[in-house]
C-alpha cells in the first residue's frame, strides 16, 4: 500500500482497463490522475502527461469560483438582481409555452439573480432536442449564442452576445427549473463587468496565476500547439469517428471573441489538479487562500429543491442521486463504487472529467479528447471512476 492509501496492484488494474480503451481505438489516448492524502499518481497512455486538452464544461466550476471571489469582495451579491450590470436581462419576458411562438409571453415574476446563474435556474439553457424542435431553440441556434457543441469561432464578442440573448424570451420563469449551460456564459460576462477586467484577465490574475495553472487559458499559443491534443467526435450520420478540432489552425489555436465561461478553456491534468485540490482544501492552495471555507461549502452544497429536480436533468433519474451546487454537481447518495456520497465536480463533453471527494481526501481526473456521444457518461469515464475508487486500500 502506498503512503496515500492506494493499492499498487489495483492501480495497475486501472492502468490495464484504461490501456484497453486506447488499444481498441475507443479513445486516442488518455491521461488519468488519482491524488489521495497528498500522494499523486498520474498515468499517461498514448499521449504525454503535459498534453493540453479542451476541457469544455469543466470550465463551469472555474467560472463559479471566480464569481465567488467577487462575492467575497462584496462586488457581487448572490441574491441581487443581475440587472445592474446586465441591463440586457432586465424586464424579462417568459414564454407561456415552450413550443409556442416567441411573441406569446408573460412577464417574469422576478429578476434573474447571481444565484440563478450559478445554479442554472435563470430560465434559459440548452435542451437535449434537435435545433429546430421548438421556435425558441431555432431562434437561439440562429443567433449563435452557444446552444450546441463548443464553437468558439462562431460566437460574437460579449456585449453583442448579451444583446442577442437579451432579445430572446426566457424558456421558464427564473428559479423554476434547472437548465444547462447558458448560466455559465452569462456569468463570464457578469464577472468581466463586475471586475472591470476582461473575463480571461480576471481568471488569470485571480485563479490561474495563484494556482500555478500555467497552461490554462481560452486558447493555446503557437509555441504550445504541439501539446494540444487533436479532438475527435462521432459522426452520427455515418457512425464513424472523425476529427472535431485540430491543433494547428483549429478553433482553440487563437483567442476567441467570446471567452466562454460554460466551456471555453483548455488545461492540463496537473493544472486542473491544482484547482481540484484547492476546492478539496476548502479554498487554500499552499499558503495562499483563494476562497474562504464557507464559500467552498456554499459552492458544493446542493441548491436544487425536490420540485426543481422533478422537472430537470440532462439524463432521466440523474437528480435521484445528485444535486447541483455552483457550477458543479454533488453526489447526494452513493450511486455506485465510483460515485461516493459527497463527491463534487463536473465533466467536459469533449472527453474530460474531474471530481474531488472530501471523505477520502481524493481528487480524480481523466483527460482524453474523444467526445461524449450522449449526456450519459461514456464507459471510459464510468470505468475510471470505479477503478479509482477500488484502488483505495485502507
Amino acid at each position: 500500500m502506498s503512503s496515500g492509501g492506494l493499492s499498487k496492484a489495483r492501480l495497475a488494474r486501472m492502468h490495464d482497463v484504461m490501456s484497453g480503451y486506447v488499444e481498441r481505438g475507443e479513445v486516442p489516448g488518455v491521461v488519468t490522475l488519482v491524488s489521495r492524502c497528498g500522494e499523486t499518481q498520474v498515468d499517461a497512455i498514448g499521449m504525454p502527461r503535459d498534453a493540453i486538452f479542451r476541457i469544455t464544461s469543466m470550465t463551469k466550476p472555474i467560472a463559479a469560483a471566480a464569481a465567488m471571489i467577487l462575492v467575497e469582495e462584496c462586488k457581487l451579491r448572490l441574491d441581487e438582481s443581475v440587472d445592474r450590470l446586465l441591463p440586457e436581462l432586465a424586464g424579462r419576458r417568459v414564454l407561456k409555452s415552450l413550443d409556442g411562438p416567441l411573441e406569446d409571453t408573460a412577464p417574469a415574476k422576478r429578476p434573474i439573480t447571481l444565484r440563478d446563474l450559478l445554479t442554472f435556474r435563470m430560465g434559459f439553457g440548452q435542451m437535449m432536442a434537435p435545433p429546430d424542435a421548438y421556435p425558441i431553440l431555432k431562434a437561439a441556434h440562429e443567433l449563435e449564442i452557444g446552444m450546441g457543441p463548443p464553437n468558439p469561432a462562431a460566437m460574437p464578442a460579449p456585449d453583442e452576445w448579451m444583446r442577442r440573448l437579451g432579445g430572446l424570451p426566457l424558456m421558464h420563469q427564473p428559479g423554476e427549473k434547472w437548465m444547462y449551460n447558458t448560466g455559465s456564459d452569462v456569468l463570464g460576462v457578469l464577472i468581466a463587468r463586475a471586475s472591470s477586467q476582461a473575463f480571461e484577465t480576471f481568471l488569470h490574475e485571480r485563479l490561474f496565476e495563484p494556482l500555478g495553472m500555467k497552461d490554462t487559458a481560452f486558447s493555446v499559443p503557437a509555441a504550445k500547439l504541439d501539446r494540444l491534443a487533436t479532438s475527435y467526435w462521432t459522426n452520427f450520420k455515418t457512425g464513424k469517428i472523425e476529427i472535431f478540432d485540430e491543433a494547428a489552425g483549429g478553433q482553440w489555436s487563437r483567442p476567441p471573441a467570446f471567452p466562454s465561461g460554460a466551456g471555453g478553456l483548455v488545461s492540463t491534468i496537473d493544472d486542473y489538479l491544482a484547482f481540484g485540490q484547492m476546492m478539496l482544501n476548502m479554498g487554500k492552495h499552499g499558503g495562499e487562500r483563494i476562497l474562504s471555507r464557507p464559500a467552498v461549502e456554499t459552492m458544493t452544497t446542493d441548491h436544487l429543491t425536490a420540485e426543481q429536480k422533478a422537472v430537470s436533468g440532462l439524463v432521466p433519474g440523474y437528480f435521484d442521486s445528485h444535486g447541483w451546487g455552483f457550477g458543479l454537481s454533488v453526489v447526494n447518495k452513493r450511486n455506485s463504487v465510483g460515485e461516493p456520497f459527497g463527491r463534487f465536480g463536473w465533466d467536459g463533453g469533449l472527453g474530460t472529467s474531474w471530481y474531488s471527494d472530501p471523505r477520502e481526501d481524493m481528487v480524480t481526473i481523466l483527460m482524453t479528447q474523444s467526445a461524449w456521444t450522449s449526456p450519459v457518461p461514456p464507459n471510459v469515464c464510468l470505468d475510471f471512476w470505479t477503478a479509482a475508487s477500488q484502488a483505495i486500500d485502507d
